[in-house]
């Protein structure tokens, strides 16, 4: 019995072998076997492709000839995705394939219907199906002999204007500095030509002798070596003074407003690998460029320009037998934006030797006119390419001219007082005409508190609203932020967008209160009423909040892009309209009261609003420490410019008062 058993079980063993090797041995279709193909055509994975070329095919053209043709070809007409679809064995060709394909390339999509014949071979002991290949499979109606001819039509990369059609950012010409290796000299007198020349671009000999030990390089060649703005023409001068050295006029994105509009526009870079990577399938080649910061980025896809192209095909007498593919020229979007140049430019002249920022906007409108931030770099320069030294240069810098500070958040100080005042009226929780007595310079709630006080500059023994907002008094408004209470505070707080996203197509930071976003401990509300504690505010929010006590306590809607429509509101009835002319009124008083903290800001014949405020950066309360100064103010007359600058590090320049000459002079200049 046991025999017969283990008799049975190999029977079945051997069964089950043979069942297997019955289905190892089925062959591949035509249709698999093409789909196959078509998978590594899609990867463009050229070798792979000629391993499924039948033998008769692989006699007519080498591998290393199959690979170039292929490469040579989807390069010159920047070949990106394909798609395809692999149909049934055709019924009126014997073991032939049809299959309809599309591959995107610079001058659209060029589509594939085909029949494609398969051969069955045997090779290595095994039978499979192969492509009896044709050029056609590279591209449309190509034969063995014919060439492939691509012709761009160039197209203008769209406009950056300004409100009144002042450019910020067009297509111009650039000079671009080389040199004719024939005609430099020789031996010493070469030399010295080539180091004076790396001395006048500010470029190293090494760059100039490398430039020219190209291979293409020929003694008569053009060799370029630095593209530079065709205005600055005392350098263009100093170059082409050299012998051999020349200068050529090539097309280049030009910033005319330059440093004073670097952060704000951005600049544009030929589009690097990486950046191809990321975007494929999406038009670009390795020649495009492509905005890298700024609106030049973040509107990329309007203004970007897409050039016109024709695939042709071109018979071996270089005669053209047909189209393959064509598009034409497509230029891209001019913008305009809501920004004043000469707003814009009246910031940047009061800022360009600090380190801050100011945001300028018409409080009734909600344009904004002005977006700048200091020190600053010039967009020209990226967009000309910028040497490494020069951007390592940029990068180092401890003033940080890279970074974009009007976009960022930072603790704003008094500035944020009149917020505090406006949810304590509309709470009831003060009475502004009331006089709270206040004694001497330091204050603290309770012995919880250790050794912190709050402080104020002015010993008044008592002060209503008013006062407290002209004398920025600390305790004043401390002491209101705990009569609020941290809840009540917090809630209300949102309503003026704190938390939120700024509705403006420019990633601005968002403001925020506090950290977790609740005021529950009574030190931290009370810092906050003052502008202190964990408050952050970015500044064109700050601007924003400001235009309610002009707007009958709606904060209004900013816009970046010009617009004929009518301005909306973006939090109606974050204060009272009563409210909102109250500290309207107050606002007036830190201006024309002698004793206000803005008083050197007074303008005769213009009134002016605003608050100033000096935030304090300390790891301890009696210790020196950075300050920043910060002044909000408006026109109250037909109200139609409000700036918000802040200046870093003023400890030593008086802190708000380092700011307020600059806000002064800016009104003046655009309103006087």
């Amino acid at each position: 019995m046991r025999f017969r058993h283990y008799s049975a079980l190999a029977v079945l063993l051997v069964s089950a072998l043979l069942m297997l090797a019955g289905c190892g041995s089925r062959q591949p279709t035509a249709e698999s076997r093409f789909q196959a193909y078509v998978k590594a055509w899609q990867s463009k994975n050229f070798t792979a492709m000629y391993g499924f070329l039948s033998k008769s095919s692989q006699k007519t053209i080498s591998k290393s000839a199959f690979v170039a043709r292929y490469q040579k070809i989807y390069n010159g007409i920047s070949a990106g995705k394909m798609t395809a679809a692999v149909q049934k064995t055709d019924q009126e060709k014997k073991n032939a394939v049809s299959f309809k394909a599309a591959l995107a390339t610079l001058a659209g999509p060029v589509s594939f219907s085909q029949s494609v014949q398969m051969t069955q071979e045997t090779r290595n002991n095994r039978q499979n199906w192969y492509v009896d290949w044709q050029p056609s499979l590279i591209l449309p109606g190509l034969k063995t002999g014919d060439t492939v001819n691509v012709e761009t039509v160039p197209s203008k990369r769209g406009e950056i204007l300004d409100r009144n059609g002042q450019p910020l950012a067009i297509d111009g010409s650039a000079a671009s500095i080389g040199v004719v290796p024939g005609q430099l000299g020789t031996g010493s007198g070469k030399a010295r030509t080539i180091s004076r020349l790396a001395q006048i671009l500010g470029v190293s000999v090494q760059q100039i002798n490398d430039a020219m030990a190209a291979s293409w390089v020929q003694a008569d060649s053009f060799v370029p070596i630095k593209t530079i703005g065709a205005g600055n023409v005392s350098l263009i001068r100093q170059a082409t003074s050299l012998p051999g050295v020349v200068r050529t006029n090539v097309e280049s994105r030009i910033y005319p407003d330059g440093p004073a509009s670097g952060h704000l526009t951005g600049y544009v870079s030929q589009i690097t690998a990486e950046l191809l990577k990321k975007n494929p399938n999406a038009g670009y080649s390795d020649t495009s460029v492509i905005g890298i910061t700024g609106l030049e980025q973040l509107f990329e896809n309007q203004l970007r320009q897409h050039d016109g192209a024709t695939i042709a095909r071109l018979n071996k007498s270089g005669k053209q037998t047909g189209i393959i593919a064509k598009t034409a020229p497509k230029n891209g979007r001019n913008i305009q934006l809501t920004i004043d140049r000469n707003v814009q430019d009246a910031l940047y002249q009061e800022m360009k030797n600090s380190a801050g920022s100011a945001v300028a906007i018409n409080p009734k409108t909600g344009d904004i006119l002005g977006l700048v931030s200091t020190p600053s770099y010039d967009p020209n320069s990226f967009a000309l390419g910028i040497s490494a030294a020069d951007y390592a240069k940029l990068s180092n810098d401890p003033m940080k001219p890279l970074e974009n500070r009007f976009a960022s958040a930072s603790a704003p100080g008094s500035v944020f007082k009149p917020v505090t005042a406006a949810i304590a009226l509309d709470r009831k929780a003060i009475n502004p005409a009331q006089s709270v007595a206040i004694n001497g310079l330091k204050w603290q709630d309770s012995k919880s508190w250790g050794d912190f006080y709050v402080t104020r500059l002015d010993s008044s023994p008592s002060v209503n609203l008013e006062q407290a907002l002209y004398l920025s008094d600390n305790i004043y408004f401390a002491q209101t932020a705990l009569k609020i209470g941290g809840q009540t505070f917090a809630a209300d707080a949102k309503k003026f967008g704190f938390g939120e996203t700024l509705p403006v197509p420019y990633p601005m930071q968002p403001s925020t209160l506090s950290s977790s976003g609740n005021l529950n401990d009574s030190l931290l509300l009370a810092n906050s009423g003052y502008g202190q504690g964990e408050v952050s505010v970015n500044p064109l929010h700050l601007s924003l909040i400001y235009s309610a006590f002009v707007n009958d306590g709606s904060i209004i809607k900013p816009r970046l892009i010009k617009t004929d429509a009518p301005a909306e509101m973006w939090k109606k009835n974050v204060m009272s309209p009563a409210t909102a002319r109250l500290l309207n009124q107050d606002l007036i008083q830190v201006v024309s009261n002698p004793a206000g903290t803005a008083h050197d800001a007074q303008i005769n014949g213009l009134t002016l609003a605003g608050k100033t405020g000096t935030p304090e950066f300390k790891m301890k309360q009696n210790q020196a420490g950075r300050e920043n100064g910060w002044f909000v103010a408006y026109n109250t007359d037909n109200p139609r410019l409000l700036v918000t600058m802040v200046v870093e590090n003023t400890q030593n320049q008086g802190g708000s008062h380092a700011v307020t000459p600059k806000v002064k002079n800016i009104f003046t200049d655009l309103l006087k």
